[in-house]
C-alpha cells in the first residue's frame, strides 16, 4: 500500500472513532435518570397529595350552617313580634319560620306532633289547664308579653251604665273564663267563692251577683262579632286587635300585674337547644320592648 493510501485509511479510522464515541455518549444520556423522570418537581415534592385521614379541616372563617326554627303563633301580636326579630335571628344563623294555623287550639297538638319546634300564643294558666288533660310534656322557656284582658261594649260608655240583668259575654275555655270572672270581681260586679286555686271557674262559682248579670259563655274568637247582641263582653286583647277594635275603648281592663304573660313553649328537653336560646334572647331584647310599646300601647305590655 502506498504512503498516500495509508494516510487516507488513517483519516477514515479517526473519523469513525469520533462518530462511535459520540453515539456512546448519546446512549448514556438517554439511558440515565433525568430530573423529570426520576424525581418530582419542586412543587410536587412540597405538596404531596393528602391521604383521606389527612384532609384539611374547613376554614374557621366559614359561616355555620343555618338552622330552620318553626314557631307556631297567633296572628296578632305574636306573629308580628316574631316577624320583627326575624332579621336579627337570620344574622345568628337561625331561619325563623312563623306558622299560623286557622285554629289556635291546634298549636299545642302541632307542637306535640313535632310539626313545629315551639309555640307562642298562650299563658301558663291556659297551658296548665290543658296539658294534664292532653298529656302534653311541655316546658316554658321565657315570658314575652301580657295582653291585659278587657271589657268592651258597643252600647255602654262606662262601667256605671251596666244595668241589672245585663247580658255579658265571657270566654268558655277554663283559664280565660276564670280570668274574665276575676276581672268582673275586681270591678265589684260579682263575687266568686273562696278557695279557687286552679285558675278555673264558671258562673256557677259566683256567690254574689247584685246586678243579676246574665253570662253567655262562648268561644273567645266569636266574642268581638257578638258585641252588637250583648251589653258587653270580656275579650282577649289579641282578638280585639285582630277585629280592628280600638283597645283604648275598653271600659276597664287588667293591670300590668296580670299573671297571664304569654310565653314560649317547647317540648320538654328542647329548652337548651341553641336556636331556642337565641329566640328567647331576641324576644326579650330592648329592641322588642320598644317595638311592643310603640306599636301596641296599652293593648300589649312587655313582661320582661
Amino acid at each position: 500500500m502506498s504512503k498516500k493510501n495509508l494516510i487516507v485509511v488513517a483519516a477514515l479510522l479517526f473519523v469513525l472513532s469520533l462518530v462511535t464515541a459520540a453515539c456512546g455518549s448519546n446512549n448514556n444520556a438517554s439511558s440515565g435518570s433525568s430530573p423529570s423522570a426520576s424525581a418530582a418537581s419542586p412543587s410536587e415534592s412540597a405538596s404531596p397529595s393528602p391521604s383521606p385521614s389527612e384532609s384539611p379541616s374547613p376554614s374557621a372563617s366559614e359561616p355555620a350552617q343555618e338552622v330552620t326554627l318553626k314557631v307556631g303563633a297567633a296572628p296578632v301580636p305574636h306573629a308580628e313580634i316574631l316577624e320583627f326579630v326575624k332579621p336579627k335571628l337570620k344574622e345568628e344563623g337561625v331561619n325563623l319560620e312563623v306558622v299560623i294555623l286557622d285554629d289556635e287550639g291546634q298549636l299545642n297538638p302541632a307542637l306535640q306532633e313535632k310539626q313545629i319546634d315551639a309555640n307562642y300564643f298562650q299563658h301558663v294558666p291556659y297551658l296548665d289547664s290543658v296539658k294534664g288533660e292532653k298529656g302534653y310534656d311541655f316546658a316554658v322557656t321565657t315570658k314575652v308579653h301580657v295582653e291585659p284582658i278587657g271589657f268592651y261594649s258597643d252600647k255602654l260608655k262606662s262601667k256605671d251604665e251596666i244595668k241589672e240583668g245585663a247580658t255579658i259575654g265571657i270566654p268558655n275555655n277554663p283559664s280565660n273564663e276564670y280570668r274574665a270572672l276575676v276581672l268582673l270581681q275586681q270591678q265589684g260586679l260579682i263575687k266568686l267563692k273562696d278557695g279557687l286555686t286552679t285558675y278555673e271557674a264558671t258562673p256557677k262559682d259566683i256567690v254574689e251577683n247584685p246586678k243579676k248579670l246574665k253570662f253567655i259563655e262562648a268561644d273567645s274568637a266569636t266574642l268581638p262579632r257578638s258585641l252588637p247582641d250583648l251589653d258587653g263582653a270580656v275579650i282577649n286583647t289579641n282578638l280585639v286587635l285582630e277585629a280592628k277594635i280600638d283597645p283604648q275603648s275598653a271600659l276597664f281592663r287588667e293591670d300590668a300585674n296580670s299573671p297571664y304573660a304569654n310565653v314560649i313553649v317547647v317540648r320538654s328537653g328542647d329548652e337548651n337547644r341553641e336556636e331556642i336560646k337565641k329566640l328567647d334572647a331576641a324576644l326579650t331584647s330592648p329592641d322588642v320592648k320598644k317595638f311592643i310599646e310603640e306599636k301596641y300601647g296599652v293593648a300589649v305590655v312587655p313582661a320582661f
